[in-house]
């Protein structure tokens, strides 16, 4: 026996017996209900209503054009009603009376499938956004869904807040693909080995972003040293894994150690920053739209408690989220003025170690002073001002 089937059919038999009882029901809607049939006759209801159809007799009987005008409107948008239907609805409500509860179950059970309907597109919209190395997609069905939320939360007459569950299960992440574990391992290689890359993802990248957690604790130590104010090269990272532990626990192996400190490689650390993230904002998504989806399967939740826990699951997406706007929106290198050649030599020196500054002095000095004077020709180590307007 399905609770919603009668639900559905018992506030049908409620109008079909007393049709002022739609008037009550003005906040449902025909897509609501869960059976297409369902939603042509009670969307037929409304029409003739609409048409000044049926009205009442003085002695109060329910004139019989209301029963097969019903069914014949509804007959247009959906095949298979019959007349020994129409028994089958009336015999499914007791009290004709009781339509406004009747329907809020079928609310109920609209909110639910709602939920999860959307929640479903969302986790789709996140795994092919993984594929594609893309967020925007994902960003914007998580918008739909808090938008889908908010109004669910409206018809259903309570406030949208964020509620935490009882018991907040584990969330569930798929295990990354090898491309999201390359981009990682290339871009903790990078920070590693050219000074100041760190800069350029600090302030929006986290260490939970990583979707292989041995990445994330490594990017950790990295964010220490850079916070501390100390250089990042592969001796004092190396020194860092190990005043945490992370040697002795088996957290990170030689093995995990040896591409990102091997070697350096070339490349932007913002744009390997914002694949990271993008990753993160997908999985992250996708992981909540799991959650909810595993909430609308329990009927004891409320719609009340549905949404609000609904809306508990997208907070660590909004969070991410907000950190995927401060990087993309970023200016890029084509957006920003030409430096002059001084602001290029300042910009050399502050790249350059301690050392390796104090030995590049002379020459810088002397280089400038070259260029300073009119001469004519190439210089030994910098461009002629005739470059550089």
């Amino acid at each position: 026996m399905d609770p919603l089937l009668r639900g559905e059919q018992a506030v049908l038999g409620a109008v079909l017996l007393d049709p002022p009882q739609l008037g009550y029901l003005d906040w449902l809607e025909p897509r609501d209900f869960y059976r297409p049939a369902h939603q042509a006759i009670f969307a037929a209801m409304r029409t003739l209503r609409a048409v000044g159809l049926p009205t009442l007799t003085a002695e109060g009987e329910v004139p019989l054009a209301w029963l097969t005008d019903t069914f014949t409107e509804a007959g247009k948008h959906v095949r298979g009603l019959t007349a020994s239907y129409q028994h089958t609805l009336i015999a499914a409500c007791p009290q004709p009376a009781r339509a406004p509860i009747y329907g809020r179950m079928v609310l109920e059970g609209s909110i639910h499938r709602t939920v999860a309907e959307h929640a479903t597109r969302l986790l789709s919209v996140a795994d092919e956004g993984a594929r594609q190395h893309t967020a925007e997609g994902t960003i914007a069905q998580a918008d739909i869904l808090a938008g889908v939320l908010a109004d669910l939360a409206r018809r259903w007459g309570t406030h949208p807040r964020p509620q935490a569950p009882p018991a907040s299960p584990p969330a569930v992440i798929a295990p990354p693909p090898t491309p999201a574990q390359e981009d990682e391992q290339f871009l903790l290689a990078l920070l590693v080995h050219q000074d100041g890359a760190i800069e350029g993802v600090f302030d929006w990248l986290r260490p939970g972003d990583f979707a292989d957690p041995r990445h994330g604790q490594l990017y950790r130590c990295l964010g220490a040293l850079h916070h501390r104010g100390e250089p990042i090269d592969p001796v004092t990272t190396l020194w860092e894994v190990q005043r945490r532990g992370l040697l002795a626990q088996g957290a990170l192996t030689e093995e995990h150690l040896a591409f990102v400190l091997g070697s350096g490689v070339a490349g932007s650390a913002e744009w390997l920053g914002e694949q990271v993230l993008s990753g993160s904002v997908n999985r992250t998504a996708s992981a909540a739209a799991q959650q909810i989806v595993a909430q609308t399967d329990d009927d004891r939740l409320a719609p009340g408690q549905l949404i609000n826990q609904a809306l508990h699951a997208l907070g660590p997406v909004d969070d991410v989220r907000a950190r995927w706007s401060r990087a993309v929106r970023q200016p890029t290198p084509e957006s920003q003025p030409e430096p002059d050649h001084s602001t290029r030599v300042h910009a050399a020196l502050t790249r350059s170690t301690a050392q390796a500054t104090i030995r590049a002095l002379p020459s810088l000095r002397s280089a400038m002073a070259t260029e300073a004077a009119p001469h004519q020709g190439r210089g030994p180590a910098t461009a002629s001002p005739r470059n550089h307007p």
